[in-house]
């Protein structure tokens, strides 16, 4: 079996898989790319030509896996205003809300979203696992989700996000 048999027979089918994966074109061309590079290099290692296909699936996975394991966000810096403190909208009554917290959601809503540590960090310090921790942060969320549909009379759209504008007489927006 050569590559390009089995290029012929499995591209669509991989494309597919790992366009799903990426969502996007571009990226999913250079992974497959990758993965027939490799399928080339180690097809000498298959030794159970009935399990071709488990076998390339095996190696694009691999290469999916390591494309979200190391790739950088894609961020464009040309022409990118930097926002000054004016820029910033404060979001209606989100500080208060977070004070307002249970001391167990208010520290790591503190430590994640206000001084920008990472959950891990986050957790190192409350010493917690990051389980723990990512479950209190998801708690926390639906306490303040709450709070700003009852205060502010937000409103959630069908996925589950805060739309609308604040009508909120606490803070007069």
């Amino acid at each position: 079996m050569n590559t390009a048999h089995i290029w012929q027979q499995y591209h669509s089918e991989l494309y597919s898989f790992v366009l799903q994966k990426v969502k996007h074109p571009d990226t999913a061309q250079d992974i497959l790319q990758t993965s027939f590079i490799k399928i080339h290099q180690k097809i000498g290692q298959l030794k159970d030509p009935e399990k071709l296909k488990s076998w390339i699936f095996q190696i694009v996975r691999n290469e999916v896996y390591d494309h979200f394991k190391t790739r950088q966000p894609d961020i464009i810096t040309d022409n990118v205003p930097t926002p000054s403190n004016d820029d910033v909208v404060p979001i209606c009554c989100l500080d208060r809300f977070i004070n307002q917290l249970p001391e167990l959601y208010q520290a790591p809503m503190q430590l994640v979203y206000q001084e920008g540590k990472s959950q891990a960090e986050a957790a190192q310090i409350i010493d917690i696992s990051l389980a723990n921790l990512k479950a209190r942060i998801r708690r926390a969320k639906a306490i303040l989700i709450d709070q700003f549909t009852v205060c502010c009379k937000f409103e959630m759209n069908k996925d589950g996000k805060l739309i609308g504008e604040p009508d909120c007489a606490i803070c007069d927006r």
